[in-house]
């Protein structure tokens, strides 16, 4: 069921760490260290993968290497939006790549690559195209992000929201499916490039789209699924019951499974995006998830 586990979601991106309190990323990488150990203990034949970085940092994997905390890790992941929120062209995605492969020796990973329909729906076809041209065969690993447009009534996990401009509103456009579930142009040829292309879809706690998802992503032929595990999630009620049900039905799926997320009161503020004040604590969780669904 879990092939492999990513510790956080783009570290080195404002809208998913608080750099205020770890400018230097000390915390978040003994976070990483410590919970990469105990997924290993848990379980050393799953994957551990560093959480998706954005944008593409070859100074921040450095750093990481500084403190140690690749050391445990089985490979690194990139997240790329040229054509929606990147300063680089689509066409420089095996330069990107490249980037960060001469810096370690990890096999690079493509966790999250998507285009919004926000202007057009053909741009996203083009997208999609151009998208597996240039990555499949190239790295072992592309999730496609995502099969379903973010609900109009929901926030984007971003921290400064509107004040963004048009790039918040890109969040809510970036599925090959509609809100309503409807497709759009280029979700017909996504099979094309299945199983090799993977999808990454988030499920927001108790998410009414979970069966109509898995639906979905069988009749498009897709085999790996990426997706969160929210430690934030855990806490809430009925948590251990959202979290069987939600594993049990993508248990057909190999599942890259992001763990990310700090409790409110568990974070140094206040905040999901916050550093916890354990980081064992964040450690602790993860090897529980494994236990559980690994």
């Amino acid at each position: 069921m879990i092939e492999a586990v990513k510790f956080w979601n783009e570290p080195n991106n404002k809208s998913h760490w608080a750099f205020e309190i770890d400018p230097e990323w000390r915390i978040y990488a003994e976070m990483v260290k410590l919970a990469a150990q105990a997924v290993k203990a848990e379980n050393p034949e799953v994957l551990r993968v560093l959480g998706g970085i954005s944008p593409i940092d070859p100074h921040f994997i450095k750093t990481l290497q500084g403190y140690g905390t690749l050391n445990d890790l089985n490979a690194v992941a990139v997240h790329g939006f040229p054509l929606d929120w990147n300063l680089w062209q689509i066409h420089e995605w095996q330069d990107k790549v490249a980037e960060i492969e001469a810096v370690t020796d990890l096999p690079v990973w493509v966790t999250e690559v998507g285009v919004s329909t926000f202007g057009a729906e053909e741009v996203q076809e083009f997208g999609l195209r151009r998208t597996a041209e240039l990555l499949m065969g190239r790295v072992d690993r592309i999730f496609w992000y995502s099969l379903y447009d973010l609900p109009s009534a929901w926030e984007a996990t971003t921290r400064h929201r509107e004040a963004e401009g048009s790039s918040y509103y890109r969040h809510f456009h970036m599925g090959l499916l509609r809100e309503d579930g409807t497709p759009k142009i280029a979700f017909r040829q996504f099979a094309d490039y299945t199983p090799e292309m993977g999808i990454c879809q988030w499920f927001h706690f108790e998410d009414h789209r979970l069966d109509a998802a898995v639906e979905r992503l069988r009749q498009l032929g897709v085999k790996r699924l990426r997706t969160g595990l929210s430690w934030a999630d855990w806490l809430r009620p009925d948590a251990e019951k959202w979290f069987d049900r939600m594993m049990k039905a993508l248990e057909e799926f190999d599942v890259t499974a992001t763990f990310c997320f700090t409790p409110e009161e568990k974070g140094i503020q206040p905040h999901h995006t916050s550093p916890p004040q354990n980081v064992e604590e964040f450690a602790d969780f993860c090897a529980e998830m494994m236990r559980r669904y690994a």
